[in-house]
């Protein structure tokens, strides 16, 4: 699978996520390496910081190896405005997040409705793919 992803730009004050915490205390830590999700949620919401800020590195670094592209293009344009997480089941091993993500672009606004499947990996939770809901 092959992803194109928006750049945010600069370090943003408040986390990108929207747990309306700062991105210093949220997803920054996780996209430093300082610290690893501590479930799927976290996880995907670093996922969804990651692509607001343009780290392309904290996305390929929770991609399983086995699903992930061989390379991530972003796309200039698009800009992150928004995470919403509709549902989350977890496991000792599996979880699953439902959320939509919406973004501003050239073609105006528009959403992502996903359902993502992750896994536990060595310890450490990775995303492995997602079904895209209607």
């Amino acid at each position: 699978m092959h992803r194109v992803i928006g750049i945010g730009g600069s370090v943003p004050e408040h986390c990108p996520c929207g747990t309306g915490l700062g991105y210093a205390d949220c997803c920054g830590p996780l996209h430093r390496q300082e610290r690893q999700a501590s479930g799927v949620e976290a996880l995907m919401r670093s996922r969804y910081s990651a692509y607001a800020v343009g780290n392309l590195d904290h996305v390929f670094r929770t991609w399983h190896p086995r699903t992930r592209p061989d390379d991530l293009v972003a796309d200039a344009g698009l800009v992150w405005t928004g995470l919403e997480i509709l549902d989350v089941v977890e496991s000792d091993e599996t979880g699953i997040v439902e959320f939509v993500a919406r973004h501003r672009g050239p073609a105006g606004d528009g959403s992502l409705h996903e359902r993502s499947r992750f896994e536990k990996r060595a310890g450490r939770w990775v995303y492995v793919d997602g079904e895209i809901a209607g």
